[in-house]
């Protein structure tokens, strides 16, 4: 049974715009605590959830294939019909975001302790950093196991249930955190608090979202959850051999804008405000491409899952032709408004001047990082996780190496003009796998034809 259907850009708008919303919601779990805290609090209790938030966001974002991974199998087990394989997929992914988060609660100490001596922080936003993790760490298991349902979300192209679960998650957690921390005076501890409840009946509410989707599509022979296939060990050696690829993948990335921020720290504290604001523009742009290669993670697996290579292709060229127009505008829209929004975020003339000196590099690197972010969907979607790993580890010790020479003869200017490199590296890197890819995973002839 072929489940995909006939590619073209309504579609892909159409899987893409409920992801790009429910991007643009994910940093409101960090400004709501940082808004209602800053309002209520000290500025050592503001410190203490800046820097928590900090390293829950480095965890957390070290687990990220727990949702890349799930995508890519469960939409290649879609486009073949196995929706019992799109079951077990979902079983085992579900069990290892658990699994995870509880290993988290039990090394917590451990976690904590390494974070704050890397951090060093006063005695008193220690204490309070402590008192935040503590309470909000219990909040783990449910977190890593929601990214494994969203992963479902998404490789099953029902975006809608990813912004759905995204609005829960932070509408709760305002409400939460204004009732424990506004209106009972509970500060830190309050913030924590709601935030671990409302990640806790997030995954109630996304996991009876998954369960009525998969009951819907429950029309084969086999038990609603296919124990024998969930614990099938060369799919669950496939499973972690791919999240380790991604794993490893995201942790370079991580370290290229470790390298970025550290670098730029040299130049002086104007020149790191000035790349931290240019930054939340990338960031931004980014957010909203994102969904472009959601949407090619989705249509590329069931391609995949189905064998046939038109699809693949016109999924690719389709998802690309729109993410590239998208970026293109984005990176005309950061030269043109980027003044303003950098007035926006401070109100310092020298970090305003500074940042309004560096933005044409940040625009360049709006405008060309699409291509990265489009092949990351298309070897996500086809689970060609190890190229995606080699990727960022070149791409990035190629940043590093050329920035060690450039910064001395550049300063801020070739740490950016490398920067650039780096995401065009990246992308070369992948698409060099690129026709490989597409030879292994598709065949040339499809019964089918594309509108």
């Amino acid at each position: 049974m072929n489940t995909a259907q006939p590619t073209s850009r309504r579609t892909i708008v159409h899987l893409a715009w409920p992801i790009v919303l429910a991007n643009a919601a994910v940093p409101l779990l960090g400004i709501v605590d940082t808004a209602v805290i800053g309002n209520t609090g000290t500025v050592e209790a503001l410190g203490a959830v800046a820097l928590g938030a900090i390293v829950f966001s480095f965890v957390y974002w070290s687990f990220g294939f727990l949702r890349m991974g799930t995508t890519g199998f469960v939409a290649q087990a879609s486009g073949a019909g196995d929706f019992a394989e799109v079951r077990a997929t979902v079983g085992r992914s579900v069990l290892l975001g658990a699994t995870i988060g509880v290993c988290l609660v039990i090394l917590q100490r451990p976690i904590i302790s390494g974070a704050l001596m890397l951090f060093g922080a006063t005695t008193e936003v220690e204490g309070l950093t402590r008192a935040y993790f503590d309470l909000r760490i219990w909040g783990a298991p449910a977190t890593l196991t929601t990214f494994a349902v969203l992963g479902a979300f998404v490789g099953l192209g029902r975006t809608s249930h990813l912004l759905r679960t995204q609005l829960i998650l932070n509408g709760l957690n305002i409400g939460l955190d204004l009732f424990f921390a506004g209106y009972l005076g509970w500060g830190v501890e309050g913030i924590a608090l709601g935030t671990a409840i409302a990640e806790w009946v997030t995954l109630t509410c996304a996991l009876l979202m998954l369960v009525s989707v998969l009951r819907a599509e429950h029309v084969d022979d086999e038990p609603f959850w296919p124990m024998a296939r969930i614990r099938d060990a060369a799919k669950a050696r496939a499973t972690v051999r791919a999240n380790g690829d991604i794993m490893v993948r995201t942790l370079f990335l991580l370290l290229g804008f470790a390298w970025f921020t550290n670098q730029g720290a040299r130049f002086g504290d104007e020149v790191l405000a000035a790349n931290h604001v240019l930054l939340q523009l990338v960031a931004l742009s980014a957010y909203l491409l994102d969904g472009y290669a959601h949407a090619t993670e989705i249509l590329v697996g069931r391609a995949v899952g189905a064998g046939e290579r038109a699809r693949f292709d016109e999924a690719v060229r389709a998802a690309s032709q729109l993410a590239a127009g998208s970026a293109l505008t984005l990176a005309v829209m950061v030269f043109a408004l980027g003044p303003w929004f950098i007035a926006l975020l401070t109100d310092l003339d020298a970090v305003r001047g500074s940042a309004e000196k560096f933005l044409p590099y940040a625009s360049i690197y709006v405008g060309l990082s699409f291509a990265a972010f489009q092949l990351d969907g298309v070897f996500i979607g086809a689970t060609s996780t190890r190229a995606m790993r080699n990727a960022s580890m070149a791409s990035c010790l190629v940043f590093l190496a050329t920035s060690s020479f450039a910064i001395p003869l550049g300063g801020n200017t070739g740490l950016w003009l490398t920067f650039i490199l780096y995401v065009v590296v990246r992308a070369t890197a992948l698409g060099a796998h690129y026709p490989a890819l597409r030879r292994s995973s598709t065949e040339p002839d499809t019964p089918q034809s594309l509108a």
